[in-house]
């Protein structure tokens, strides 16, 4: 398999991994559709990140930029190996969006409860444990079915910057490979995957 090509195939993925980061990061400002609950700042804070954006997101377009330059001609070891640089971006990037992610499900969400009558973080304590309990997500009352919209989509965020975060590592890898090396299967016969 060609280093190159490799480097593409992989920046064509991330490519679509670092868009519907974006997506997922945009739609956590919205619960429901709604944009009263962003312009009232009645978030949770770890959607105000912008791990997905700028994560997930504008970070791991730098390897995908990277990639997309690569030839083969006598520049091909140094463009490999400043794929290498990219796809760091990419990792510290795809890091950032699991960690947020991380710690925005197990927060939980901002919302109005009945109990307490005030916009709050209801399971806080829980340290994630309101993740298996249904029965307490009802405390939640505004935004409607926040919870389930922030499990859903932070659980997106942390599975898209793990599969990021595994790719940017392989780029990694090839780039230095094909950097030290410098070899090319442009004679050989390739998997129709890779053209």
């Amino acid at each position: 398999m060609c280093f190159g090509r490799c480097a593409r195939c992989v920046g064509y993925k991330l490519l679509i991994l670092a868009l519907l980061s974006i997506v997922a990061n945009i739609l956590l400002y919205f619960p429901n559709g709604e944009t009263r609950f962003a312009s009232e700042h009645h978030l949770s804070k770890y959607v105000e990140c912008l791990h997905g954006i700028l994560g997930g997101g504008l970070c791991v377009l730098c390897p995908v930029c990277a990639a997309r330059q690569i030839q083969d001609s006598c520049l091909f070891a140094v463009q490999m190996l400043s794929s290498v640089l990219a796809a760091f971006v990419g990792i510290l990037g795809s890091g950032y969006c699991i960690i947020i992610s991380a710690l925005g499900l197990s927060q939980g969400p901002y919302c109005f409860t009945a109990v307490e009558r005030n916009w709050i973080y209801p399971f806080t304590e829980s340290s994630g444990g309101y993740l298996l309990e249904y029965n307490k997500w009802s405390h939640c009352q505004e935004p409607r079915n926040i919870v389930q919209w922030n499990v859903t989509l932070f659980s997106i965020l942390l599975v898209l910057g793990g599969i990021e975060f595994i790719l940017c590592s392989i780029q990694i890898i090839n780039g230095i490979l094909g950097g030290i090396c410098g070899l090319c299967c442009g004679h050989e016969e390739v998997s129709p995957f890779f053209r």
